[in-house]
């Protein structure tokens, strides 16, 4: 499945890492900024494991939003992201071999 982008609310440094709060439907996850340096609040970004890979137009990522709506993709999208962020560590690290 393709990342689903996610929407910029707030921005942070931590021990020079640059995060975000970032939103993904229902659901709002902190996300490293590191690999796009011209990302910032507002902004769409596509992430992969923690880390935002690329910026996102906003028409596009609506576009993105309408779609999953109309097919019934987003519910399960935001399934998928709430059952990654409770399983251990042991099992998300078993899972990607």
């Amino acid at each position: 499945m393709t990342s689903i982008p996610g929407k910029i609310l707030e921005e942070y440094t931590v021990r020079r890492n640059r995060l975000a709060l970032v939103q993904f439907a229902d659901t709002t996850r902190p996300i490293f900024l590191d690999l796009v340096p011209d990302a910032h609040v507002g902004d769409y970004v596509r992430t992969h494991v923690g880390f935002a890979t690329e910026i996102v137009p906003e028409k596009k990522a609506r576009l993105e939003y309408d779609q999953l709506a109309k097919n019934g993709g987003m519910k399960s999208a935001e399934v998928d992201l709430l059952v990654a962020e409770t399983q251990p560590d042991a099992v998300r690290r078993t899972k990607q071999r």
